[in-house]
């Protein structure tokens, strides 16, 4: 059936156009992906669409460069080591926020202080940290409890916030996003970066204008003067605004489309590997499973049962048929893109369905058993698509899982509240070091990051001492293969079910330019449109 190409979302974006027309020389950009932010407060929910997006508006004191990877200033211009538990930053001078008030090292100090809090979910990037101080007008000291080799990775994603302005608008705190109650900073921004928040109306577009206070004004690659980010959650309504022109870019390309859409003239297609790896978390946790006809016990606590899910999934038919070569299978939890990555690492357990079904003999259920499985529907390329499939490939073992799917926005809350048995997720790396991974799906769950996404509620003393030596361990040899050992000792107790790396697929006009970066984001200052 012909997908008509005057949509709703593409009237809105027509309407948007005409009403805030800009001049001749501004180049506007306007871009569509799958789901919209939960929250414009940058404490609130550590999220990947939402960092991304945050970026245009506020900045942190370091980045990652986005074609080297590699960490460099920002907001500070350099840093010094002064001890193993004292990095000091010098800042950088002249910064604004685009309310024309100065950046001080009060502010910088009070957002650290922030991420710090309570109500935000930003603890897996302050681990360590013990205070901020001011040492003077333009230095800050961070102190740590102990060394922290990754201390600069951790800064990429802590952002600035002014504190006058949280303190006008009673958004000292952030947002804790599982309350209803709603503060000033979570629909209101207002940064140091290339933009400025215009508007945003959820679940229908977000307006970025160019930031006339920007530190950088005048020197960044781009030439972008307006950003408009529209959240289409139809993929055939997304890619028909791409081929009609309403959108200049679509970031969630679907694997269907993607034949055309290269073979457009007017188009082309950016792909890689993501760093994001698609895995199976198993409830270790609970003796007996809500819902299964296994009584009094949890199958998945054995790990034969585990073993036996594992290597009754054929990886290679998931690739091949369900997504159509857009992915890569993996053994190992994290992406190759992330320190403590091996070839061994990465090796999958074979795909043998009489093995799978000898173990489940072994384990005393040699009939299979049914249980739950949880999957989303629109938050991972083929969610709903690659579980049916993984649906049937149990049920040739015995093993009859009870799939039912849901939206993102009820799916995640869901699984953090140890709703499913078995649920599929995603996980990057953005710090890009296997310790993000380890300690937040991994680590025993106590306070703070440990454990913070440990769905499965697994736990092991050996894992919980690599975890915890590795957060300050400062020889790097040393560390590098307590991490590749953790990897591995992961994959030994089946902790999960790692199936792939996602691929990524952007599709644009081909007069946009700009960088794509294996963490899915753009880089807001680069985006040129010719």
């Amino acid at each position: 059936m012909a997908i008509p190409l005057f949509t709703p979302v593409a009237a809105a974006l027509a309407l948007l156009t005409l009403a805030a027309a800009p001049a001749a020389w501004a180049k506007p950009f306007k871009w569509a992906g799958s789901s919209d932010i939960q929250t414009m407060d940058i404490h609130s929910q550590n999220s990947a669409l939402g960092n991304g997006i945050h970026a245009a508006v506020y900045e942190s004191l370091v980045m990652f460069n986005s074609r080297t990877l590699k960490v460099e200033p920002l907001l500070a211009t350099s840093w010094q080591q002064v001890s193993p538990t004292q990095l000091r930053l010098k800042l950088r001078q002249g910064v604004k926020f685009s309310d024309g008030s100065p950046m001080t090292a009060e502010d910088v100090v009070y957002s650290l202080q922030r991420a710090m809090s309570k109500t935000s979910t930003y603890a897996i990037y302050t681990q360590g940290m013990d205070r901020i101080a001011r040492v003077d007008g333009e230095t800050i000291d961070i102190f740590l409890k102990n060394p922290n080799p990754v201390i600069l990775n951790q800064l990429t994603e802590l952002r600035v916030m002014s504190k006058a302005w949280a303190e006008k608008h009673n958004s000292v705190e952030p947002k804790d996003i599982k309350a209803k109650d709603e503060t000033y900073s979570h629909r209101n921004a207002m940064g140091t970066g290339p933009f400025m928040l215009k508007e945003w109306v959820p679940d229908q577009k977000i307006v970025f204008t160019a930031n006339p206070n920007w530190w950088n004004a005048g020197k960044a690659e781009g030439n972008v003067t307006e950003i408009t980010y529209a959240p289409i959650k139809s993929e055939a309504t997304r890619i028909a605004a791409l081929l009609s022109g309403e959108v200049d870019m679509v970031r969630d390309t679907s694997i269907q489309d993607l034949g055309r859409l290269k073979a457009n003239p007017q188009l082309k297609v950016m792909e890689m590997v993501e760093n994001r790896t698609v895995y199976l978390a198993l409830d270790q946790f609970r003796d007996e499973l809500p819902g299964s006809n296994i009584k009094g016990k949890n199958p998945l606590k054995d790990l034969r049962v585990r073993k036996a899910l594992y290597q009754a999934i054929d990886s290679a038919t998931l690739q091949r048929v369900t997504m159509r070569g857009m992915s890569k299978p993996t053994g190992a939890i994290v992406s190759p893109l992330v320190n403590g990555w091996t070839e061994t690492v990465d090796k999958r357990l074979p795909f043998d369905a009489n093995a799978a079904r000898d173990l489940l003999a072994q384990a005393g259920y040699k009939d299979g058993f049914e249980v739950d499985f949880a999957c989303s529907n629109n938050a991972i390329v083929q969610d709903e698509e690659l579980c049916q499939a993984i649906t049937s490939m149990w049920a040739r073992i015995g093993v009859r899982a009870k799939l039912r799917t849901l939206p993102a926005v009820t799916y995640y809350p869901m699984a953090q509240r140890h709703e499913a048995s078995i649920a599929m997720l995603s996980w990057g790396v953005p710090t890009f070091d296997a310790l993000y991974t380890l300690q937040s799906l991994v680590r025993t769950k106590t306070t703070g990051a440990d454990g913070s996404y440990n769905l499965g509620r697994y736990t092991h003393e050996r894992m919980d001492y690599i975890v915890d030596r590795v957060k300050t361990e400062t020889d790097l040899p040393v560390r590098n293969r307590l991490l590749t050992e953790g990897l591995q000792l992961h994959n030994d107790t089946v902790a999960h079910i790692p199936l792939h790396n996602q691929m990524l697929a952007w599709a644009m006009k081909k007069n946009v330019e700009l960088v794509q970066r294996p963490d899915n984001r753009i880089d807001w200052r680069l985006i040129r449109v010719n």
